[in-house]
């Protein structure tokens, strides 16, 4: 495999870096201030995303844009240096329109929307005008079995009713939130469990929709929030159903591969980050009349978090270029792989350079404790471990039992007297 990046990808990530260094680094005080503050969107965040679209920096991550679509049309190993290196600031894919879960959700329109739906929710999305909202998860169930579920869509005349409670929907409390696509039952009762589900489109301002709160993680708020929602008697037409009825499991394994190496491949940018930060506190810092370098526990965690993170970014580059060539289905066992281990290396090295730091290490003068919490975080986004380490296993048992005998040959025969 060669994962050598080409002309095009290295001036994106020369271009991508630039803007990074010139327009969204020197702001992160003040986003952090007006996020304080409850300004939603924090104030210079739609004149950077202007300026980025202008430079042609924008909707880097789908690759099966039509020619009337404005984006980049990167494949997943193309968009893969891209995103690590916006993922150094949390909040900077948002300014080239590559953020979640917006990014998912274009996904989903572009592959099932119908031409109207597209017109209405897809071409604002993709212009950036818009964001939005996934609601699948609820505080009654195991959500990371989806087909447990309990929000009813039940079908009524010309519209569909909604009735149910969903939490954790990322960007729902963001002002320019204008639309959710919500994950619910319309044939609870079927046999098949995986054609329960529907997924339909639910505009924020539907009367009935009343977002109860916005939780904070680790005691922490970001702008979109993190909310719990309740849809009580909510009327939408039948229209807004996305594919079909019983269709919804099927979309959210469709949207959740991308999603989920999306995830990865900025939480690499973030450990890279973290690294950095260590690596330079460690030779600018003494304890005991030596830098903290030169001290042995620190120069392993120096030396292991570099050989972590290459580690890795190379499953992650290999899962992309399965998904651009086998598709997401044909390399989920690779995408439960680097969901298991990447969100858990970013703690882990999160970890260690705040323990180099000291006490400024979780204090908000460094951005060492929030990329600890969302590493925390992501280990239950988009699956918690122990369903993709549950998954990974079936899918290797599964390869052994279609070769039974294979390792036979290695078997030391015991000896005979």
């Amino acid at each position: 495999m060669d994962f050598n990046h080409s002309p095009k990808v290295q001036e994106l990530s020369r271009r991508v870096s630039g803007f990074m260094d010139d327009h969204i680094v020197p702001r992160i005080r003040q986003q952090h201030d007006d996020v304080s503050a409850g300004i939603s969107p924090v104030s210079f965040m739609e004149d950077l995303k202007a300026l980025a679209k202008s430079e042609g920096l924008w909707n880097l991550f789908l690759p099966h844009l039509s020619d009337d679509e404005t984006g980049t049309r990167l494949t997943n190993l193309e968009y893969a240096p891209l995103a690590e290196i916006m993922g150094r600031v949390k909040w900077a894919s948002e300014v080239f329109n590559c953020s979640a879960p917006d990014t998912g959700n274009m996904e989903i329109f572009h592959m099932f929307g119908t031409p109207e739906q597209k017109i209405q929710w897809l071409e604002p999305l993709l212009e950036g005008r818009i964001r939005s909202a996934f609601a699948m998860t609820e505080p009654d169930v195991a959500s990371s079995d989806a087909t447990n579920i309990q929000t009813i869509i039940k079908r009524e005349a010309q519209d569909y009713i909604i009735n149910g409670r969903k939490w954790f929907i990322s960007n729902a409390a963001h002002a320019n939130c204008k639309v959710m696509i919500l994950m619910g039952k319309t044939d609870p009762d079927s046999a098949d469990r995986h054609r329960q589900q529907s997924m339909i489109i639910v505009p924020m301002n539907t009367p009935g929709v009343t977002v109860e709160r916005n939780i904070s993680v680790m005691s922490h708020h970001s702008q979109g929030g993190h909310c719990e929602i309740t849809f009580k008697d909510v009327r939408v037409p039948l229209s807004n159903i996305l594919g079909g009825e019983g269709d919804g499991f099927m979309m959210a394994q469709a949207r959740l591969g991308p999603g989920r190496i999306h995830h990865c491949m900025r939480s690499i940018g973030q450990c890279e980050l973290a690294l950095d930060l260590m690596v330079e506190r460690a030779q600018e810092r003494k304890s005991f009349g030596k830098y903290l370098h030169q001290h042995g526990a620190v120069s392993e965690w120096i030396a292991r978090s570099r050989m972590e993170i290459e580690q890795a970014r190379l499953l992650v580059l290999k899962t992309a270029d399965m998904i651009d060539k086998v598709g997401a289905k044909g390399a989920r066992k690779e995408i439960s792989m680097i969901k298991a281990i990447v969100p858990k290396m970013q703690t882990i090295i999160a970890d260690r350079a705040m323990q180099v730091f000291g006490a400024m290490g979780i204090s908000p003068d460094t951005p060492l404790a929030e990329i600890w919490t969302w590493g925390r975080a992501l280990r239950f986004a988009d699956g918690p471990d122990e369903v993709h380490l549950r998954n990974i296993a079936r899918m290797e048992i599964k390869e052994a039992q279609e070769k039974p005998g294979f390792t036979l040959p290695y078997l030391t025969p015991p000896l005979r007297t």
